[in-house]
């Protein structure tokens, strides 16, 4: 009796040994359970929200300078200077290559020398000029007569005193002829006064030639003012001969000077010190220089975006090399016609570039702005998590994150637009992305 209650006993305690385990292992999977639960992510959070934007339309584009010059020599000579190179900054008139310029400098000085001379002769001619009007002035002196006046014998003073004495000695010689045929005079006194007549003929003939003399005289001082004044001429005439050579040989000289035609960045470099170049050897090239600090932007817009681009309207782009930075520029000039091949609208926008970041040939992204502006979802930037060529946002739906792809917009400040996979409404993780995947809870 005694050992069937023992063996009751005995059983009764490895039941309860038996249940004790059980239920310490039903303990251990509890908390097994619960270590496997998802952690929880503290975040910062924000609501997708509506603003009204500036619409626009997307296009493509290349950059390109906005001047280029391939610098040529205009004579041919032998390099002694090169002060570029590939890359080098040069301002307009700056001194990018020199040639040996010795024998066009001796010619400078060859053609001034004449010239010197030629202005000596020039001061002589002058001087052999005033001389002759000046002697042209006491010859005209002499006659009483003026620049213009024309001289005649009878005006000439002896021939005119002569010539009324001569008339009032035929007066007298008449008189005496009348009273010498009545005897009222002698013929002694008809003599007298008729030799009186013929000395005054011969002295009326001898002042008609002084006349003729001072005539010639005035002619021969008039042809002497007018060969010095030629003389001058011609002086003056090979002065100003000398002076294009002087000319010539000054740009001679010049030319052995090849100087930048603008302010820009060598972008080739095509001589070195020592060579012989010429202007006559074909596709003859010293340097390339390109204008950076203003760009060209060439946009193709396609043809049913025509009538929303015209000149004045603002554009942003963005390159790969700078793919989180816009820059601003604006429509300046647009063909009159589409391409009938590519049925696009050839378009040229200028982009400021001060700081030189954008380089002529790169690609571009181009956003034309409209007037009016369109309403966007936006959401701050912080809450975007890029891998790749992919862009994530965290949605948070009832403490959950939420994975979503979406199609990122206009950068507007610190909000972007959301053009899919957001509504208005919604809110999204700022902080803690790196922690989040799709269905961890999350605490704000």
């Amino acid at each position: 009796m005694k050992g069937k209650s023992y063996m009751v006993v005995f059983g009764s305690l490895i039941a309860a040994v038996a249940m004790l385990s059980a239920g310490c292992g039903s303990n251990s999977d509890a908390a097994g359970q619960v270590n496997q639960e998802p952690p929880t992510v503290d975040v910062t959070a924000a609501q997708a929200v509506i603003k009204p934007i500036p619409s626009y339309i997307e296009a493509t584009g290349s950059l390109d300078s906005d001047a280029r010059s391939d610098v040529a020599p205009t004579i041919q000579g032998k390099v002694v200077a090169v002060n570029f190179d590939i890359g080098s900054y040069v301002n307009q008139g700056d001194v990018l290559v020199r040639l040996d310029a010795r024998d066009a400098a001796i010619r400078l000085e060859q053609a001034r020398a004449q010239l010197e001379q030629q202005r000596q002769s020039a001061q002589q001619a002058d001087a052999g000029v005033d001389q002759a009007v000046a002697n042209l002035r006491q010859t005209q002196a002499r006659l009483g007569i003026g620049d213009g006046e024309t001289f005649q014998i009878k005006d000439f003073s002896q021939v005119k005193s002569i010539t009324a004495q001569l008339q009032l000695a035929e007066i007298e010689l008449r008189r005496a002829e009348k009273l010498l045929e009545t005897g009222d005079v002698s013929r002694a006194i008809y003599d007298q006064r008729k030799s009186q007549r013929d000395s005054l003929l011969g002295q009326l003939d001898e002042a008609r030639s002084n006349a003729n003399v001072a005539i010639k005289a005035i002619s021969t001082a008039q042809a002497a003012v007018e060969s010095a004044r030629a003389a001058a001429a011609s002086a003056k005439a090979a002065i100003r001969t000398n002076e294009a050579m002087v000319s010539q040989a000054e740009k001679a000289v010049n030319d052995n000077v090849v100087l930048s035609p603008l302010s820009g960045y060598v972008s080739e470099k095509g001589v070195e010190v020592g060579e012989f170049i010429s202007p006559n050897t074909p596709n003859t090239k010293i340097a390339t220089i390109v204008r950076t600090s203003t760009l060209r932007l060439k946009i193709d817009i396609p043809e049913q975006n025509v009538g929303k681009v015209s000149t004045g309207q603002g554009i942003s782009l963005q390159t790969s090399s700078y793919p989180d930075r816009n820059f601003a520029g604006r429509v300046v000039r647009i063909a009159p016609g589409v391409d009938p091949q590519s049925r696009t609208l050839s378009v040229e926008a200028e982009v400021q570039n001060s700081e030189g970041l954008l380089k002529p040939g790169q690609f571009a992204t181009v956003r034309i702005t409209q007037s009016k502006p369109e309403p966007a979802v936006m959401i701050p930037v912080s809450a975007v998590k890029t891998t790749g060529d992919l862009n994530r946002v965290f949605v948070i739906r009832d403490g959950i994150a939420r994975e979503q792809l979406v199609q990122l917009g206009l950068l507007e400040g610190d909000m972007i637009q959301v053009k899919n996979g957001v509504v208005e409404g919604e809110t999204v993780a700022t902080s803690g992305l790196d922690q989040l995947s799709d269905g961890v809870f999350v605490r704000q």
